[in-house]
């Protein structure tokens, strides 16, 4: 499905108004279409190329946009209708190929418009009708001034702009005006009649047209009448009225939702000072916050200095405990191998005195018991001295005067 995007109309997809004022154009050339071979230029969604199909022998719809020649393929299958993706300031198609080229709100939309004017010239018969609208500048602009420029048109015109442009290819030009008008339809309730029309009080004045129109022939230009078409004849004042009701109670809901709107925005208002004092409050506090942070970013710095100078130091500290330790290493290094050294010399002397104690003590045995064994044999002396002693003969020895002295 095409979005509408305001570039080309698509059914269900605009307001009714819209709708009409587009379809209007083409029930006016579907009058000048009887029998012909018809170009519908810049045909869009294709909805217009289906109403000139009614009357035309065949109608062929030129469009740039891929998406919108699938969708008007899709939704107009129609016998004699067919669908071409292409530009129309290079029309594909061989010059003398169409009695009327149909080309409605296209000329605004293009850049090079002159070129477009010069294609629909070459591909119509010299017998050929061209019908090419377009919006009138400043009624346009006028009705856009709160909206802004239409984004999709190029260059719009004026009617003496139109008209000469026109001219450059055509020499038979004839400038149309459409415009919603005020009108009174007399029908029957179920069926259609044919209609006639009567138009009171003047064409009005070009400059301030809603649409111009221009027919534009190379010969004389066929017998023109006004037309008008009426897209639904109901009464349109009932349906004013209807209208206006709707408006009104729609007019009441936007009352009651304004009150409530706006008592909304008292309650919104007042939660909005409140929240601003508490914002305000907030940003005090963010201000002493700040500067409390500065300060502890100020002492961070000095801290950092301290901390940096105390590495320093710790660093040259253990440099010398580095060395110091460094030194004891080697202090203890050799002193553990003075030690080593030493608990050798001490074990060899040791054992060499081990060695000499064992002798001693074998020697002392060896003394012991040779004391033991003398002790034993002078005690046996002295029991036989003391034998001796006590012998009457050796008593009667000394007293006779010879004999052995026996003394300890």
């Amino acid at each position: 499905m095409v979005e509408f995007t305001g570039e080309r109309v698509i059914r269900g997809q605009v307001n009714d108004d819209l709708w009409s004022e587009h379809v209007a154009r083409y029930a006016f050339a579907r009058r000048f279409a009887e029998g012909g071979r018809v170009l519908d230029a810049g045909s869009g969604t294709g909805y217009g190329a289906a109403e000139l199909s009614q009357s035309a022998r065949s109608v062929i719809g030129l469009e740039i946009d891929r998406d919108a020649v699938e969708y008007a393929r899709s939704n107009y299958p129609l016998p004699n209708v067919s669908f071409e993706q292409g530009s129309c300031t290079a029309m594909p198609f061989a010059a003398g190929s169409f009695d009327l080229v149909a080309a409605f709100e296209v000329i605004e939309h293009l850049v090079d418009y002159r070129k477009f004017v010069e294609e629909c010239a070459r591909v119509l018969t010299p017998q050929g009708l061209l019908i090419v609208s377009s919006p009138n500048k400043k009624y346009y602009e006028a009705s856009r001034a709160e909206t802004g420029p239409n984004p999709y048109h190029q260059h719009e015109f004026e009617p003496e702009e139109f008209q000469s442009e026109l001219r450059r290819c055509f020499p038979q030009v004839q400038l149309l005006l459409q415009n919603r008008v005020e009108s009174f339809a007399f029908h029957p309730a179920h069926t259609f009649w044919p209609a006639d029309a009567r138009i009171d009080g003047g064409g009005g004045n070009a400059a301030d047209a809603h649409f111009l129109i221009g027919i534009c022939a190379f010969e004389a230009l066929p017998g023109l009448r006004s037309f008008v078409y009426v897209p639904k004849a109901a009464n349109l004042l009932r349906e004013r009225e209807q209208h206006v009701q709707l408006l009104e109670d729609q007019l009441a809901l936007h009352k009651k939702w304004f009150a409530e709107t706006q008592a909304e925005r008292d309650t919104l208002l007042d939660l909005y000072r409140k929240q601003k004092e508490e914002v305000e409050a907030r940003n005090r506090w963010g201000e002493k916050l700040n500067a409390e942070i500065e300060t502890v970013k100020q002492r961070i710095v000095q801290v950092q200095g301290e901390l940096a100078a105390e590495q320093e130091s710790v660093h040259a500290t253990v440099a010398g405990y580095e060395a110091k330790v460094a030194e004891l290493e080697a202090e203890n290094l050799a002193k553990t191998e003075w030690a080593r050294s030493t608990e050798t010399r001490l074990t060899t002397e040791i054992e060499d005195k081990s060695r000499e104690l064992a002798e001693c003590v074998r020697l002392l045995s060896s003394a012991e018991a040779t004391v033991e064994e003398r002790t034993l044999w002078a005690q046996r002396v002295e029991a036989q001295l003391g034998l001796i002693r006590t012998s009457r003969w050796l008593r009667l020895g000394r007293k006779l005067g010879f004999g052995p002295v026996i003394d300890r």
